[in-house]
C-alpha cells in the first residue's frame, strides 16, 4: 500500500525531529584528547626549552605536562608514584614506610574529595594536567610506565608544594617504620653535615644599583641535578611564566613573568610541630589525654601493596591520629603526633596564582593565602620594587612553650591558634641599601644594616642560623653598584669560600705550633698557606682543603647541638692541635692513594658526568667527564656544586647544587639569561641531553627567549602535541 505524499512528509519530518533531539554519539577519549591538543602549540628553541602556547590557562597546562613527559616521563611518573604513596609497588617492601607516610596525611579517597570540592578554575587545571600526560601515553605506545598507566586529576593534591617533598619530607621515614613496624623509639638521625646542603640562593637588586635603573633578580635553586626542567608557558588568559618547574607540576615554581619574578629558598621557619601524647588504653580502645579529658584516637587501616619479585603482596597498618595529626614516631616510649600544613586545594591555587601576578600589590595579596609553608621568597618587579618574605604559613603559638622541641599534647594551650598574618611575619620591602639576599640563612642579615631585628619577632618565626653562603652573599653585595646581568652572574659565582678560611687557618696554626717535625706535611701546608680560599679547576689547595674538611666532618670530635658553622669554628680553633694535624695527614694520604700525588688539581677530581638518563646517576672514572671549578655550598660557595664518590669511584661527581639558574632584569621589557646543569632532555639520544654541560662548567649563560618574536627566531621545532616528528 502506498503512503500519501503528506503522510510521507510527516514521516520525514518526524525522523528529522527525532534525530535532532537525540544525543550526539559519544566522543572517544582519544578523540577528545586529540581535539584538545589542537588548541596547543609547542615551540622548542635551540636548547630544547619548550615554549607552550594555549588559548586558556588549562590549554597551556595540557601542553606543559605533555612537554614535560616528552623531556623526561620517568621523572614525572616517579614524582607521582612517590607523592601518592605507591613507591613500594615499584621498589619493593623497603619503600612501604615512605608510602605509609604519604597516606598518614591524606588517603587517595581524601585526595579525590579535595579535587571534587575544588573551585572550577582549579579543577580545570587538574583535568588539563591529567589529560596532557594521558595524551602523551596514548600517542607514545613505546613508552612503558613503571606503574602509572593513567594519570588522574586528583593526583596533584598530593603534590601541592613547589618542591616535591615540601613539608612531608621533613618527617622521618625511619621514625614511621620504628613505630608502625615494631613500636620502638625513633632511631638516631644521620649526620647531616656529611650531605651536600639542600637549599637555594636568591638576590634582589634595586634599580639604584643597576646600570639600567631597573630591578634585577637572581634565581639560584640548589637541588639534585635534573630535578627541575626549564619551561615557558603562555595563555591568552594572562599567563606568561618562564622558569623552573618540578617534574609533574603545572605551575612555574621559581621564575618570572613580564612584570615580576619570584625565587624560593628553603626556610627554617618553625611551621610544623610535634606533640607528645599521653596514652590511655582501655581494653582494645586507645585514648589520649587532652585538657583533662580522655579523647579516643581516630584509628583507621591503611593497606599498601608492595612488589615481591614478579608478584605483589599486601601489608595492612592500623594508623592512629589525634586532632594534632597522625602518630609518626616515638620518643622515650611516648607516642608523638606531627602537625603540618595540609591544605592542597588552597596551596595549588596559590602556586598557580603566583605565576600570574603583575605587581607587588598583587603578589602581596597572593601571599595572604598563606599556604607556602616550606619557603622564603625573594622578589623583584618592573615597578622597581624588591621584597623578601620569610616563610608564609606560620602558626600562632603560645610563647611560653618551646616549639623547637616536642610539646605536651595534653595541654590545650600548646595547640595552634590560627595563622600569623603576612603583616605579622618577617618581611622586607625596598630597603635603603638596595639589595636583598637569602641563602637559607637568617633573615636578620638579609638586607645588611637594614635587615629586620630579631627582638621584634617570636623565636619560632626565625630560628634560622647564619651559614657561610649567607655570610658570603653579604660580602659580595655590600658596596656594589652598576649591576648588569653579566655582573650579577659574576657576583653569584664569586669563588671565595669563607668556611675554609676558618678551617684552614686553624690547621696552619696547629702546624706552626707543633713541637714535632712534620716534614711530610710541609709542602701541602705551604700550598694552603699561599691559598686565597678561592676555588678553581687548577687549585691543588682546594683539593687538600676538600679532603681535609670531609675527613674532619667524618672523624672529628664535636659537641652535641652545634650548628655547622659552630662545628667548623671548633675544628678551626677549638679542637686539639694534634687532632687537626692527624686528620690532615690522613687527608694527604687519601689524596696520594686515590690520585697518585697530593698536589692534584681540583678539576682532576671534581667532575660533571651524565652517562644515562637514569634517575640514580651512574658514574664511571674511565668515561669522559668535565672538570668543574666550583665547590660545595657547605663551605660558602654561592654557585654550589655538591660532588661525591659513587660506588668506589676515585673522582667526585656532581649530583646537587646549581641546577637551573637565571638572572632577570625587569623594565619596559623583561630580559633574562639562564643555565641548566647538563641539558633539558632526559633522553641520551636527544641533542639537548648534555648540550649545556660545557656552558655549565664555564658559567656561560644562554639568553632567554621570552617574547614570541624571539622564540620564533630560535625555533628548532614547532608542533602540536601528538604531532612531533
Amino acid at each position: 500500500m502506498s503512503i500519501p505524499f503528506a503522510s510521507k512528509s510527516f514521516v520525514v519530518l518526524l525522523i528529522l525531529f527525532v534525530s535532532a533531539c537525540a544525543s550526539p554519539p559519544p566522543i572517544s577519549e582519544i578523540d577528545r584528547l586529540t581535539a584538545r591538543a589542537q588548541k596547543v602549540e609547542i615551540i622548542r628553541d635551540d636548547f630544547g626549552v619548550p615554549h607552550i602556547y594555549g588559548k586558556t590557562d588549562a590549554d597551556a597546562v595540557f601542553g606543559l605536562l605533555y612537554a614535560q613527559a616528552e623531556d623526561d616521563f620517568k621523572r614525572v611518573e616517579r614524582n607521582y608514584i612517590w607523592a601518592i604513596g605507591r613507591l613500594a609497588e615499584v621498589d619493593g617492601e623497603t619503600a612501604i614506610y615512605s608510602d605509609l607516610r604519604a597516606r598518614l596525611f591524606m588517603t587517595i579517597e581524601q585526595a579525590k574529595l579535595a579535587y571534587e570540592s575544588s573551585p572550577a578554575s582549579l579543577k580545570a587545571l587538574c583535568d588539563a594536567f591529567a589529560d596532557g600526560l594521558n595524551y602523551y601515553l596514548a600517542t607514545h605506545p613505546e613508552v612503558k610506565p613503571a606503574l602509572l598507566t593513567k594519570f588522574e586529576p586528583w593526583m596533584p593534591m598530593f603534590f601541592s608544594e613547589g618542591s616535591i617533598g615540601g613539608d612531608i619530607e621533613q618527617i622521618s621515614v625511619k621514625g614511621i617504620k620504628a613505630f608502625y613496624g615494631s613500636r620502638i623509639d625513633n632511631p638516631d638521625t644521620p649526620d647531616l653535615a656529611m650531605a651536600e646542603p639542600s637549599g637555594s640562593n636568591g638576590f634582589a637588586i634595586s634599580g639604584k644599583l643597576t646600570k639600567s635603573g631597573h630591578a634585577m633578580l637572581l634565581i639560584n635553586p640548589h637541588t639534585s641535578f635534573y630535578f627541575r626542567p626549564e619551561v615557558h608557558v603562555v595563555s591568552e588568559e594572562g599567563l606568561n611564566a618562564y622558569g623552573a618547574v618540578t617534574w609533574g607540576q603545572f605551575f612555574v615554581y621559581q621564575g618570572f613573568n613580564e612584570k615580576n619574578g619570584w625565587m624560593h629558598t628553603s626556610t627554617h621557619v618553625d611551621f610544623m610541630d610535634e606533640y607528645l601524647e599521653t596514652i590511655i588504653e582501655r581494653g582494645e580502645d586507645v585514648y589520649y589525654l587532652y585538657d583533662g579529658d580522655e579523647l579516643k584516637f581516630d584509628v583507621s587501616t591503611v593497606s599498601l601493596k608492595y612488589r615481591d619479585g614478579d608478584s605483589y603482596k599486601l601489608k595492612t597498618f592500623a594508623t592512629y591520629r589525634t586532632h594534632h595529626g597522625p602518630v609518626t614516631h616515638m620518643i622515650n616510649g611516648q607516642w608523638v603526633t606531627t602537625r603540618i600544613n595540609w591544605d592542597p586545594v588552597q596551596a595549588l591555587q596559590q602556586s598557580f596564582i603566583r605565576s600570574k601576578t603583575s605587581s607587588h600589590d598583587e603578589f602581596r595579596n597572593m601571599m595572604d593565602m598563606r599556604t607556602n609553608s616550606s619557603n622564603n621568597t625573594v622578589y623583584a618587579d618592573a615597578d622597581g620594587n624588591i621584597a623578601y618574605y620569610h616563610g608564609n604559613f606560620i602558626p600562632k603559638r603560645d610563647p611560653r612553650f618551646d616549639y623547637s622541641k616536642p610539646v605536651n599534647g595534653s595541654i590545650k594551650n600548646t595547640d595552634w591558634n590560627g595563622l600569623h598574618t603576612v603583616d605579622e611575619t618577617i618581611s622586607i620591602l625596598n630597603p635603603a641599601n638596595g639589595w636583598i639576599q637569602n641563602a637559607n640563612s637568617t633573615p636578620f642579615t638579609a638586607a645588611g644594616e637594614f635587615s629586620p631585628k630579631a627582638k621584634d619577632y617570636p623565636t619560632y618565626m626565625a630560628p634560622d642560623s647564619e651559614n657561610y653562603r649567607g655570610i658570603h652573599a653579604v660580602q659580595v653585595l655590600t658596596d656594589q653598584s652598576d649591576f648588569t646581568l653579566d655582573k650579577l652572574i659574576e657576583v653569584a659565582y664569586d669563588p671565595y669560600l669563607p668556611g675554609f678560611k676558618t678551617l684552614i687557618s686553624g690547621l696552619i696554626k696547629a702546624y706552626d705550633g707543633s713541637s714535632k717535625p712534620l716534614i711530610n706535611l710541609a709542602e701541602p701546608i705551604n700550598a694552603l698557606r699561599q691559598w686565597d680560599y678561592r676555588v678553581s679547576v687548577d687549585s691543588t689547595a682546594m683539593s687538600l682543603a676538600h679532603f681535609y674538611g670531609m675527613q674532619y666532618l667524618a672523624k672529628g670530635s664535636r659537641a652535641k647541638g652545634q650548628s655547622f658553622m659552630q662545628r667548623i669554628e671548633h675544628y678551626g680553633s677549638g679542637s686539639l692541635r694534634s687532632e687537626r694535624l692527624s686528620i690532615f695527614e690522613q687527608a694527604v694520604e687519601k689524596l696520594i692513594a686515590d690520585f697518585g700525588q697530593w698536589n692534584t688539581p681540583w678539576g682532576d677530581i671534581n667532575r660533571l658526568q651524565r652517562l644515562t638518563g637514569d634517575i640514580d646517576l651512574p658514574v664511571d672514572d674511565t668515561q669522559p667527564s668535565i672538570p668543574i671549578g666550583l665547590a660545595s655550598g657547605r663551605w660558602g660557595a654561592l654557585a654550589a656544586f655538591g660532588a661525591r664518590s659513587v660506588n668506589g669511584s676515585k673522582k667526585l661527581y656532581g649530583y646537587r647544587g646549581n641546577s637551573f639558574v637565571a638572572v632577570v632584569e625587569f623594565g619596559e621589557k623583561v630580559k633574562a639569561k639562564s643555565l641548566l646543569a647538563g641539558g633539558q632532555s632526559g633522553d641520551p639520544a636527544s641533542p639537548n641531553f648534555y648540550d649545556q654541560a660545557q656552558r655549565y662548567a664555564q658559567g656561560q649563560f644562554k639568553d632567554v627567549a621570552y617574547y614570541k618574536e624571539d622564540v620564533l627566531k630560535r625555533a628548532v621545532e614547532r608542533y602540536r602535541p601528538g604531532y612531533r616528528e
